[in-house]
């Protein structure tokens, strides 16, 4: 296999015009392949790349001016390496549920010509691992026709669906380049007091689903006098070290790989990923496997734990703009929030600040115009704010407005008892 080992310039040179090429993601963004890649800029003609949920360095390479008819960014989650670029209209997203962008590649809707992946390095089986990033990188890889991997010894080998064997590869470059860290902030006096109210609510033995922030790292933190705790998520972080380390996570109360914690990407800080490297007990599996509704459900009592960016007064949800600016993605919010609502005492919390950084309100009487709706009202469970967390379960409008406006900024919920009772009329009034 040594032959297969070439420069990145050499290994770039498969990609032709007109193909579709997918860049690996979450923390793993395969950056020498992308520079190489980039460097053929003045070469290449419409090849659309394709990307997901990642954290970049930096902003892509491929994003520049003169390159505008060489690569058609095509993002399934805005990333922070396109989001200006996006923004600006250079480059487009196809909205897609996360855990759905699988069967996309793999019925043709999305064509995948060329894989660009981060790898391990090979076992004494010959199996190199993607380690961190199993998500679209799966799918993507058993698609293309052309599989270009960077060989580097700083990913760790994770088990589960994310490994290839080199016989698979087309081109292998050497690289000794660390994974991108995402260590984990410490949370304010707020998100503490989201953290435990949420926290208040699970119950031992329950599954856990935790995104990604501030705000679910705060849950974590809540959680260290529980037992019994499993974990089934999209994207595992620093925050469940502690809770593995000390068995509250020891995944035996499962019904889906009792026993075997169970994500599908990782992003955090190099003791993250040196406790992945060789550790049986973590799986990692394609997102379309860990994201399915019907699947997270066969787990009992699942807590899905998300933040948002705005709701309204009838528990719309918005996590993936603001305003007309697509900002991120969908990610597993949904997949999770119905996986949860189907699922022997599941219970979903989406939380946020009730006010942005600059003070204003995001509880709104309806959303900011052109503002995505993640989550719908249909869906809402639990929403929790620094002022408390209320239950839109079973609720009717006038009875969601009067529970949102409870856990809105206090400055903000004169106007919003008016603005409820102008939409609800006596129905809201009443509950006075």
């Amino acid at each position: 296999m040594a032959d297969k080992f070439v420069s990145a310039a050499e290994a770039l040179r498969l990609v032709e015009d007109g193909d579709h090429v997918y860049i690996q993601g979450s923390t793993s963004i395969p950056e020498v392949l992308v520079d190489a890649l980039a460097d053929r800029g003045n070469d290449l003609r419409n090849v659309t790349v394709y990307s997901g949920f990642a954290v970049a360095r930096r902003p892509s390479p491929l994003c520049r001016p003169e390159y505008i008819d060489s690569f058609l960014i095509d993002s399934f989650f805005v990333s922070n390496a396109f989001r200006q670029w996006i923004a600006e209209g250079y480059g487009t997203m196809t909205p897609r549920f996360l855990g759905e962008v699988p069967a996309l590649f793999r019925d043709g809707t999305c064509r995948v010509d060329v894989a660009l992946i981060n790898c391990s390095l090979p076992n004494e089986e010959g199996l190199v691992s993607f380690g961190v990033s199993a998500d679209l990188a799966v799918s993507a890889v058993e698609c293309a026709s052309r599989v270009i991997a960077q060989i580097n010894p700083r990913m760790p080998f994770s088990y589960g669906d994310a490994t290839i064997h080199i016989s698979q590869l087309a081109a292998m470059v050497e690289v000794d380049e660390p994974l991108v860290e995402v260590p984990t902030a410490n949370p304010t006096d707020e998100e503490i007091r989201i953290g435990n109210a949420i926290a208040e609510l699970i119950p031992d033995g329950a599954t856990l689903q935790i995104g990604v922030g501030g705000i679910p790292n705060a849950v974590i933190r809540a959680l260290e006098n529980h037992r019994h705790l499993g974990l089934h998520t999209e994207a595992m972080t620093d925050g469940v070290l502690p809770l593995l380390e000390k068995g509250i996570i020891d995944n035996s109360r499962k019904t889906v790989m009792p026993g075997k914690t169970v994500a599908s990407l990782a992003l955090g800080s190099r003791r993250l990923y040196d406790y992945m490297d060789g550790n049986p007990d973590i799986i990692f599996k394609d997102v379309a496997w860990t994201n399915d509704p019907f699947r997270i459900a066969q787990n009992p009592k699942v807590m899905s734990i998300n933040s948002c960016l705005e709701i309204d007064l009838t528990g719309q949800v918005c996590a993936d703009s603001i305003g007309k600016k697509i900002f991120s993605g969908v990610g597993g919010q949904h997949d999770f929030v119905y996986g949860s609502s189907r699922s022997e005492g599941g219970l979903s919390f989406l939380a946020m600040l009730a006010t942005t950084n600059k003070g204003l309100n995001k509880i709104k009487p309806v959303l900011t115009e052109g503002a995505g709706v993640v989550t719908t009202r249909f869906q809402t469970n639990y929403i929790v704010t620094e002022y408390g967390a209320v239950n839109l379960r079973g609720k009717s409008l006038a009875e969601r407005a009067k529970l949102m406006i409870s856990i809105a900024a206090p400055q903000f919920r004169e106007e919003l008892e008016r603005e409820a009772a102008e939409r609800f009329g006596h129905a809201f009034l009443r509950l006075r």
